[in-house]
């Protein structure tokens, strides 16, 4: 069928124990222009790495390990400012350590496991905002994932509503309010960062005193 991509058809993933939606999330840092913005995705592409085996010692080692496997993910292609040497091209070929899986039936196996156990620890955050922050970052890439699968154009309401069921009605969010600020644009600019008001926010405020001055002015009056 036209917009589904079978196995078939997709090119072989380099490192398994991450799975194909970090290989094309690596593929997509490739394509930005911006170097500054380039190295912004490449960061948070190596924790996300990081969140998939939380098992792993923390650690130099570890976070040399990690950029690492993402050089070798991305074919070597990728131009970012690690803070360790780059890799021999010679790992390209390496064959990466088993890494167990919990081989649960995936209630939608478009978004991956890797979404799976990111949900599994945005429900046991405690601090509301970082929560909220988690379900913005998680709701980003399950539509990122969901148009790699079905390149069709993907509702809000779709991603909103599966997130609603994987996390068993534990993590939600307004659709309103998705939809208003854009929260769920794949790769969007990080609109959730503490103490500072986005501009939908601070436009509001605006509105808001315009029409308290207009309301004290005819109150003068």
């Amino acid at each position: 069928m036209e917009g589904f991509d079978y196995n078939t058809q997709l090119s072989p993933v380099i490192l398994k124990e991450y799975g194909r939606n970090v290989q094309k999330l690596a593929n997509y840092i490739i394509t930005i222009e911006d170097r500054e913005k380039r190295n912004k995705y490449a960061q948070l592409l190596v924790e996300l790495m990081r969140q998939i085996h939380p098992n792993m010692r923390e650690g130099q080692d570890y976070t040399n390990k990690l950029w690492d496997d993402l050089y070798i993910v991305s074919g070597f292609n990728l131009d970012v400012d690690s803070p360790f040497p780059l890799p021999e091209k010679t790992l390209l070929g390496k064959k990466p350590k088993k890494v167990g899986y919990n081989n649960h039936e995936l209630r939608f196996k478009h978004y991956g496991h890797n979404v799976d156990l990111m949900i599994k620890k945005a429900i046991v955050l405690e601090d509301p905002e970082e929560q909220m922050a988690a379900i913005i970052y998680i709701g980003r890439l399950m539509k990122y994932f969901y148009t790699q699968w079905n390149r069709e154009n993907i509702e809000d309401a779709v991603i909103v509503n599966d997130m609603r069921i994987l996390s068993g009605g534990k993590l939600t969010i307004s659709l309103e309010k998705v939809k208003a600020e854009g929260l769920f644009d794949p790769m969007a600019k990080d609109r959730t960062d503490r103490g500072r008001p986005n501009e939908n926010n601070m436009n509001t405020m605006q509105l808001q005193n315009r029409g308290n001055q207009k309301k004290n002015k005819k109150k003068r009056k």
